[in-house]
């Protein structure tokens, strides 16, 4: 019997395989439906978006269709109205043309018949004028008969006669003008001559900003800077001046506006160098005595100044404020100095016009006091010094002097051209001040080059330091009479470009010169 089992085993194998095939056929009948059934419905989705699709591409057609329709009558009704703004446009100017052309129809009859009035009057006109030339000839002659003179001799005759009357008119007319002149000769000219001085007044000022103080060794240059340069801000803030400590060997630099702060703070430095002890301490110390001994040198400057011109007595803050002129400088010039001098000539100057002195050199001291506080109030100097001397009570003619030394104010009196004419003589005589080679030779150079910017002009030179300029001109293109205009023109184009301290002279040279040889 064993030979059945491998025929049992080999039949049931076939079965199975039947029934897994029989399932597997059924299986895919069922996929098969179930894919059959999705087609449908996708296929039935497809339509119907397809439907919805055209429909609304059947919508925006006709929306684009009526949008399109609105615009094209939109743009034709714009367009229609252009075109009847424009023939109406065309109507108007239609009719204008034509009420110009019967205007300018009448306008040429008009002047067709103004012509033939012209005409006609210009024939008359010729006639009556043959008529009056005959008339003046016949009485001409009949002038000649009577008087036994031709008319040259007639119009010679009454030419003399008129020149004689203007001579005696005119020489009378000079001996009128100059008894006036003599008579009002006394009142204007001490008037006239300080207002003549006062033309070539310049002001020019200038401040020195710093002061080198010289050290023995560059190690003390840590010293004064200090620990994290607590000694330099100290010094500083105690002076109100600025330390520069540069590369430059043995020597720092106290730069400031203020000349006292900087005399303070070059007194105090040059003491804390020569003692050696430099601490916050010590520099407050230092400062406040050099304070106290600049303050003492300001006030002995101011009274030597008031002693030296013999003023008497004056308010103590201004001996004060001119103490501290000594300390300030303008171009060189010590300010202090130059108001002494100032007070010399202006006392000079009245001495010689007869005026009261004392006034004279106190207004003169005092005229430049401004230039000590300027730089705190503000206002040009001569404007704060005349603030500064009302405050303390000085005359009001002085104070006038003060304020108008340089044409801020009014001047109101002699007084204030003289203190004008002193403050410009001292500043601007040979030697009172000086400026650089640089500056020096580029004012000769544009003074030369103004005066050969004039046509005609063959060279200029500039003479006395600049204080005179000679022009050559061209003697075939410039006659005497232009000599004096180019002179004048050269003048004012100087005083309009330039700046200068006094007065310039223009002297312009013309030559000619008539060469032959002897053979």
């Amino acid at each position: 019997m064993w030979w059945a089992y491998p025929l049992v085993a080999l039949a049931a194998a076939g079965l199975s395989w039947v029934v897994a095939l029989a399932l597997h056929r059924k299986q895919q009948a069922m996929q098969a439906g179930e894919k059959r059934v999705e087609a449908e419905r996708l296929a039935e989705e497809a339509r119907r978006a397809a439907d919805e699709i055209r429909r609304k591409a059947e919508l925006d057609a006709k929306e684009h269709e009526l949008r399109v329709q609105a615009e094209f009558e939109q743009k034709t009704r714009i367009t229609r109205e252009e075109l009847q703004r424009l023939e109406e446009r065309l109507l108007k100017r239609e009719d204008n043309t034509e009420k110009k052309n019967e205007l300018l129809g009448q306008r040429e009859n008009d002047l067709t018949r103004r012509d033939k009035e012209t005409t006609r009057r210009d024939q008359l006109s010729a006639e009556r004028l043959k008529d009056a030339e005959k008339v003046v000839a016949e009485q001409r002659k009949k002038l000649e008969q009577v008087a036994a003179l031709t008319a040259d001799e007639a119009k010679k005759q009454v030419i003399e006669k008129i020149t004689d009357e203007a001579r005696r008119s005119a020489a009378r007319e000079v001996k009128r003008l100059e008894d006036e002149a003599k008579e009002e000769s006394e009142k204007s000219a001490r008037r006239i001559i300080g207002i003549a001085i006062q033309r070539y007044a310049g002001e020019h000022v200038a401040e020195r900003a710093v002061t080198t103080v010289h050290l023995p060794n560059d190690e003390m240059k840590g010293r004064i800077i200090g620990r994290e340069g607590r000694n330099i801000r100290a010094i500083e803030a105690a002076t109100g001046t600025e330390l520069v400590v540069d590369d430059t060997p043995e020597t720092v630099v106290v730069s400031g506006f203020d000349p006292v702060r900087r005399e303070i703070a070059r007194l105090a430095l040059e003491r804390l160098i020569a003692d050696g002890r430099i601490h916050p301490t010590r520099i407050e110390e230092v400062v406040a005595k050099a304070q106290e001994e600049v303050d003492k040198a300001i006030k002995d400057a101011g009274e030597r100044a008031v002693l030296e011109l013999g003023i008497g007595r004056i308010h103590p803050d201004l001996v004060r404020i001119l103490g501290q002129l000594k300390y300030r400088y303008s171009y060189a010039q010590n300010v202090l100095q130059h108001s002494i001098e100032a007070g010399f000539i202006a006392g000079l100057m009245a001495s010689e016009l007869g005026l009261p002195v004392k006034p004279a050199r106190r207004a003169g001291l005092l005229h430049d006091i401004g230039k000590a506080v300027s730089h705190e109030v503000e206002g040009s100097h001569a404007v704060v010094g005349a603030q500064m001397a009302k405050k303390c009570g000085e005359d009001p003619m002085i104070i006038n002097a003060i304020g108008s030394h340089h044409e801020d104010e009014q001047p109101e009196s002699v007084l204030a051209h003289l203190v004008a004419a002193a403050d410009a003589v001292s500043g601007a005589r040979p030697g009172a001040r000086r400026e650089t080679l640089e500056r020096y030779v580029k004012r000769l150079e544009d003074l030369e080059r103004i005066c050969v910017s004039f046509p005609g002009v063959d060279k200029s030179y500039a003479l006395q330091a600049g204080r005179e300029v000679r022009v050559m001109v061209k003697a075939d293109k410039i006659d005497d009479a232009e000599s004096s205009l180019l002179a004048t023109e050269i003048a004012k184009k100087i005083e309009t470009s330039l700046t200068y301290p006094g007065q310039i002279k223009v002297t312009v040279i013309r030559e000619t010169r008539a060469v032959q040889f002897a053979k």
